[in-house]
This record gives C-alpha cells, sequence and structure tokens, in this order.
C-alpha cells in the first residue's frame, strides 16, 4: 500500500493510538510470528475447510483478528519472507525477488529494528531461506538467531523432525524477565513431498475434502489433498505447543500471535502463481492488550509485507522510510481509516525452469471482486518448460513441484474433461488476464479480451501500473532489471543448468 498523504495521515492516526496504548501499559508487545510454508487459505477450520483440524489457528482468529482477504507478495518462499521481514514488495528489493537468492544487508528488517531498540530476536526451523546470506552481506539469518537442537519423531516421512514449539521454549528460557521478544517460529510443513496415504491413515474421509475446480476429482487427487491437510495439522500443532508456552509464563496477553502461511498450496496453478490458490493466505492475529472488539472478521484486502510496519508501530517505533508497505494498527484499533481496497502481487525467477535459468516476471492487483495479471513475458512457459533439461530441478514443468496430482494431470492431459484443467495449469498465458471473482470465483475463464470487461480491464490495469511506477518497479520505471541474471544459489540437478549471462549494454 503506498503512503499517500491521505494514507500517511491515517498511519500517524494509529501510530498515535498504539504508542498511547504501549505507554499506557508500560511495556512493548512480544511478537510470535508463526509462518507455514505453502498453505492456501482455505485449509483450516475458521475458514471452512471440513476436512482438517487446526484448532490453534481457530483459537487465534476466535479471540483476535480473521482476515479473508490477505495475501503473500509473492507466491514463492524466499521473496515472499523477505516481503514479510522488510515491508516492501518485492520488485523493490533486487536480488531477493528471486528465490534461491540473497536478501541484501542495505534492507532493513523489522526484526534488526526491534533488536535496536532492546527486543530479544530469535528463530526456528525455516526462517528466511531458501537462499544464501553471504552474498547479502548478512552473516545471520534475518529473521534472527536460529534456535535448533529439539528434536522429535515426525508423525509421518518426509516430515521435519525438528521440534519447533520445543526450540521455542529454548528460546523463552533465555529471555530475562522484563525483556521484550521477537520469535519466528517457521515449519517446512505442508512443503512437499508427503508421506502417500497419510491422509488415510489417520481417518480423513475422502469424500468430504474439498477440491479445487481447476483439479481432477478423483481418488487420487483427494488423497493427495488428504496428506496435505495432516502437515497443515502438524504445523497447528506446533501453534498450539508455542502458545501454550507462553500461556503458562503469564505472557500470552501482551503477545502479538500471528499465524499465517507464506504463500499457497504445492499443486499446479498454485504455488508459483499469482491466482488465490498461489497467493491468498490464511492470517489470524490475536493480542488482548492491543486489539479492540476481538472476535472480528476483517475483509480488507491486505498483504504480508504489512505486518513489518504493524510490529514496529505496535512497539512505538517508526518504521523505516524504505518500507512501503502500510501499518495495520487502526485495524486493530478497529478505527480504520486508510483505504485497503487491493493488494499487489509479484513473481520474477522461482526456479529458473526455462532456458538460461530464465523467470517469469508478472504483477497483479487482486480487488474484491476481480484479479488482473500482467504478464511481461508470455512466450515463456509459465509453470517452466516441458523440457526437463532446461530445469535446474530437471522435471518438466518445474516450477510446479512434484505430486500425484501433477503427475495425474500430466498423463491425462489429453483425456476429455482433463484436458481444460491441464492446459490452466502447465500451458501458455498471454500478457493480461482478468477474473470476475463473482462468477469465476476460481479463476477459471480470462475475461481479458471481452468486450463488456473492456474498462474495469483497463481500470485494473492503470491502478497496478501507477502502482508499480509509485514504488518504483524498475520494469516501468526503468533501470537494472537484472532478475533474469542474478546468480541461482538452489541445487542445480540439470548437467550443464546455467544462469545466462547478462547481455552487455543492459
Amino acid at each position: 500500500m503506498s503512503f499517500t498523504p491521505h494514507r500517511l495521515r491515517s498511519f500517524a492516526f494509529a501510530l498515535g493510538v498504539f504508542v498511547a496504548l504501549v505507554q499506557l501499559n508500560g511495556e512493548r508487545p512480544n511478537i510470535l510470528f508463526c509462518i507455514s510454508d505453502d498453505q492456501s487459505y482455505q485449509h483450516t477450520g475458521a475458514n471452512g475447510d471440513p476436512v482438517v483440524n487446526t484448532p490453534a489457528f481457530d483459537r487465534v482468529a476466535r479471540e483476535g483478528l480473521r482476515f479473508t482477504q490477505a495475501f503473500c507478495d509473492a507466491p514463492t518462499c524466499g521473496p515472499s519472507r523477505s516481503a514479510i521481514l522488510t515491508g516492501q514488495s518485492i520488485w523493490r528489493l533486487e536480488e531477493a525477488g528471486n528465490i534461491h537468492s540473497t536478501l541484501p544487508a542495505k534492507f532493513a528488517t523489522y526484526t534488526q529494528e526491534l533488536r535496536r531498540v532492546g527486543y530479544k530476536v530469535g528463530a526456528t526451523g525455516k526462517a528466511w531461506s531458501p537462499g544464501r546470506l553471504e552474498p547479502g552481506g548478512r552473516t545471520e539469518n534475518p529473521a534472527g538467531p536460529i534456535y535448533e537442537g529439539k528434536t522429535l519423531e515426525p508423525p509421518f516421512r518426509a516430515m521435519r523432525n525438528t521440534d519447533y514449539a520445543a526450540n521455542f521454549e529454548g528460546f523463552l528460557n533465555d529471555v530475562v524477565e522484563g525483556e521484550s521478544f521477537c520469535f519466528w517460529l517457521g515449519t517446512s510443513e505442508p512443503h512437499r513431498a508427503f508421506e502417500n496415504g497419510a491422509g488415510l491413515k489417520t481417518g480423513k474421509d475422502l469424500s468430504k475434502i474439498v477440491v479445487p475446480a481447476v483439479f481432477p476429482d478423483n481418488e487420487i487427487v483427494r488423497s493427495d489433498i488428504a496428506d496435505y491437510l495432516v502437515e497443515i495439522e502438524h504445523f497447528d500443532q506446533m501453534v498450539g505447543r508455542a502458545i501454550a508456552a507462553l500461556e503458562s509464563r503469564s505472557l500470552l496477553d501482551n503477545t502479538i500471535v500471528v499465524v499465517t502461511s507464506d504463500h499457497g498450496m504445492p499443486f499446479p496453478r498454485a504455488k508459483a502463481s499469482l491466482y488465490d490458490l498461489g497467493s491468498r493466505i490464511p492470517l489470524a492475529i490475536r493480542w488482548p492488550a492491543g486489539i479492540e472488539s476481538p472476535g472480528r472478521v476483517v475483509d480488507s484486502l491486505v498483504n504480508l509485507s504489512d505486518l513489518a510496519p504493524t510490529f514496529l508501530s505496535a512497539a512505538g517505533l517508526r518504521p523505516p522510510n524504505m518500507m512501503s508497505a502500510g501499518s495495520l494498527l487502526d485495524i486493530f484499533s478497529n478505527e480504520a481509516v486508510a483505504v485497503r481496497d487491493a493488494a499487489f502481487i509479484a513473481m520474477e525467477r522461482h526456479d529458473g525452469c526455462r532456458l538460461g535459468g530464465k523467470g517469469y516476471p508478472c504483477r497483479a492487483i487482486r480487488t474484491a471482486d476481480y484479479l488482473y495479471i500482467y504478464n511481461f513475458e508470455p512466450t515463456r512457459w509459465p509453470s517452466g518448460s516441458p523440457d526437463a533439461s532446461v530445469c535446474a530441478r530437471a522435471i518438466p514443468y518445474g516450477e510446479i513441484d512434484s505430486s500425484p496430482t501433477k503427475t495425474f494431470m500430466m498423463e491425462n492431459r489429453n483425456t476429455h474433461g482433463i484436458a481444460r484443467l491441464a492446459e490452466l495449469s502447465f500451458g501458455m498465458r498471454p500478457a493480461e488476464e482478468l477474473y470476475d471473482l463473482k462468477n469465476d470465483p476460481e479463476q477459471m475463464a480470462n475475461m481479458a479480451g471481452a468486450t463488456r470487461y473492456e474498462s474495469i480491464r483497463e481500470g485494473l490495469r492503470e491502478r497496478l501500473f501507477a502502482r508499480l511506477r509509485e514504488t518504483r518497479d524498475p520494469r516501468v520505471v526503468g533501470g537494472p532489471v537484472d532478475w533474469d541474471y542474478y546468480p541461482y544459489y538452489g541445487r542445480i540437478v540439470t548437467e550443464g543448468w546455467t544462469v545466462d549471462p547478462k547481455p552487455e549494454g543492459d
């Protein structure tokens, strides 16, 4: 969100309210930030899924705020986490706009700003990643010093053996009485791979699984989704244990507890895409000491980058000028005065699964009624090339994780009833996409070329590009556009795979 004069006045109002709250309370709030890895909006109990069991998320939503229109800044791990930490859109973050890259130290993070005023900061599990710290001039994970060492026997294969909640308790043991703290609890679940059949083994009724319209509806897909839900439940259990640890120490009520995910589910046309399955995420925030009228449902459109200025403002700090996102404190105070009727989402290079390690640059504006996407390079394969030899992961359509659902769709992509779905997931896309969310909530029909939508398409395009100009996106305002050429620090499986050198003169 932009800092227009109106937004600045709104921000100042919210900041004043919460500085007063902090002063009255006599202490700064603690922060427990809980983030899963690859979880779409609808997959919590509070958000309506009939199968998944998420009592911790549901409690935070019930006793705090449940956001129905929250979006990641990028549907890919590293860039999304960089946006969360810095409070900036990914097109402002240079190399950090790519996954398997770095987060340059010149970009301020909410964690370092909190440390400057005495907060104890820590993290466990998947913090900022994947990438390398050293090329960006960092020697420590920007989410905080990593607490590890506590392990458990995971309930299913492919789950990480990290006991995230126990590591958080170890961190709490290091907190001095009266010391404010900020902790990042990041699980690797529900990132793939999953144990095949885990959902059935836990008694999940496949007949009750809600299958998104972009997937074939059969037992293979339903079982795959059930396995994914099992991993979400593992994350939720860790959140529940972390909350219990705070409660046992009488720290819960002055702790801002956030439960969310970095982006959507690891399925076709979800993760690594700008559609809702890839970018709309669960978000619940609890803070009894600072949220007025808890139990509210918030329909305002927000980005996860809004959390960085929110945390800093709640602590009585003024966010650095480089942070382009806006604080949510006026929502906390139930005096929402900022206009929040759009979210902005972006992609650059995910896993470089195209010739020369190229990405698929695109930007989107999401409103309550429409999703408009602009694809800067429509001649490239959006989900990665079908030729596995040009993919760093050595798999066809490599931007989509391998899975039973993907395999079934690829093997049956010429079958009646599946061909259209496979094309939506694997096929080429035009420069512009427009989806009417009231009539097409699952974004199956592109209306960008329809005459009756022309004024809507034009208005949304103008608004998106105005935002990109205001926030200095080099793809729009000019300057170095280097995302296709930045080093790739991920594991390279394909022999001879490399990123193309930047052409001279660019």
